[in-house]
């Protein structure tokens, strides 16, 4: 565990400091000669730029993709990759929102989509062909944006709530693809959540989306459950990072969702490489550019190690230190 002794307002201040002068100091470096600076101001700092891809469906969907405001068709260096799933209800413009001036200070990339489920559009629950289509992002993205560069050896997945429920399930899909992921306060039990859900429009809506109950089409919701697919994230070797809060009032009980896959994969593998980040923060509210969300980051080295240190009420637990037999 890592301690900051930091009040938690202050160090939210601190890390927006932190970041204001980062991105000063790197927008200033890497912009290219005869270019404009940037400020410290995020819509100065970076650029989100709209395209659209062909879902799994065949329905014409929007994506955002976040870069570096220096970057573009004249400097266009290799960069990193972060494919960022919403949460439900949401859509990948506001999901952008989450990341403001981050891709500048760490010279990333992050693509958030907009999603389609397998009748829903913003509640897509992890339905496969989503999950697929979040694999493809990378190539949707270099098809919309000839000029931009994506190293394929770093590319990951980070989402918060259905959106960490999607990549879970897209490291249980597709652990070739990615170079690390974080999950934050996810759904990893679908049919547990649909009968933790209050009221009957939600259950009514995921129903619709999954194409039943629990009782009439379970192999659907284990589909979409990577508490079901443990053994497939314990073997994918993906470095991944799974949070989740003891206070969460949306997806409740996080102990028995997030906190029962890290303890499967545990189980399954002393060595594996996953990390459990345990707070009392509100739902997804550790999603946010002044909160945790650059803690996950640096964790993959995306962003530089200042950001590394958690605040006191935040609990971690890695991996164990393994030899390679």
């Amino acid at each position: 565990m890592t301690t900051v002794a930091t009040h938690p307002r202050q160090h939210r201040a601190s890390r927006l400091v932190l970041l204001a002068v980062l991105v000063t100091v790197v927008s200033a470096a890497f912009a290219p000669v005869g270019a404009a600076r940037t400020d410290a101001s995020t819509s100065a700092a970076v650029r989100i730029w709209t395209i659209h891809y062909t879902a799994h469906n065949g329905l014409v969907r929007t994506a955002y993709v976040i870069l570096p405001a220096w970057y573009g068709p004249e400097h266009n260096p290799p960069l990193p990759l972060v494919i960022s799933p919403h949460g439900r209800a949401a859509n990948g413009l506001q999901n952008a929102d989450y990341w403001d001036a981050m891709p500048a200070v760490g010279r990333f990339a992050v693509i958030c989509p907009d999603g389609m489920g397998r009748t829903l559009a913003l509640y897509s629950y992890g339905d496969p062909g989503q999950v697929d289509d979040l694999a493809r992002m990378p190539g949707f993205a270099t098809k919309a944006l000839p000029w931009l560069r994506i190293d394929r050896s770093r590319i990951y997945a980070l989402g918060s709530s259905m959106g960490g429920q999607e990549t879970l399930l897209l490291v249980a899909r597709h652990p070739e693809l990615l170079a690390g992921a974080a999950a934050m306060d996810s759904v990893t039990d679908l049919a547990l959540r649909y009968r933790q859900i209050p009221g009957e429009e939600l259950r009514d809506m995921m129903s619709r989306e999954v194409g039943g109950t629990p009782q009439t089409a379970p192999g659907a919701y284990a589909a979409r459950s990577a508490f079901l697919q443990a053994s497939r994230i314990a073997s994918s070797r993906v470095p991944l990072q799974i949070w989740w809060s003891t206070k969460d009032r949306i997806v409740i009980n996080q102990q028995s969702q997030s906190g029962a896959l890290y303890t499967a994969i545990r189980q399954l593998d002393p060595c594996a490489s996953v990390s459990d980040y345990v707070g009392s923060w509100a739902h997804s509210t550790e999603m946010r550019a002044h909160a945790l969300l650059p803690i996950a980051l640096s964790g993959f080295g995306l962003l530089p190690r200042a950001y590394m240190q958690l605040p006191d009420d935040v609990r971690h637990d890695t991996a164990p230190q393994c030899s390679a037999a």
